[in-house]
């Protein structure tokens, strides 16, 4: 691995995390969760047993997503709404996405 390979993937590394903190800090806010953002695993289930969200937030979920990272959220998708990490990956396959089509 070269310098400038190093160098890259801890950018990736640090973008990932600050893209991370963001979609925590949203889902505290717009949901208006009693608990610190730091509280929410980036692999714990958003809903069923997991933070236990219900079809209103998953609305209130997707209007946000829409206004913060510019991501629609359609029925089909309703995947990435798994956990966090699955939020943020999604989140950065669009964005290489848009950027490659650039």
């Amino acid at each position: 691995m070269t310098d400038a390979d190093l160098d890259a993937a801890l950018v990736h590394a640090a973008y990932r995390h600050e893209l991370t903190s963001r979609v925590k800090s949203m889902l505290v806010e717009r949901l208006e969760l009693p608990i610190p953002p730091a509280w929410i695993t980036d692999d714990q289930p958003l809903f069923g047993r997991g933070l236990e969200l219900d079809s209103l937030d998953a609305l209130e979920l997707t209007m946000g997503i829409d206004a913060e990272f510019g991501i629609a959220v359609y029925e089909e998708d309703r995947a990435l709404l798994g956990s966090v990490a699955a939020f943020v990956d999604r989140v950065l396959v669009t964005r290489a996405e848009t950027e490659d089509a650039s």
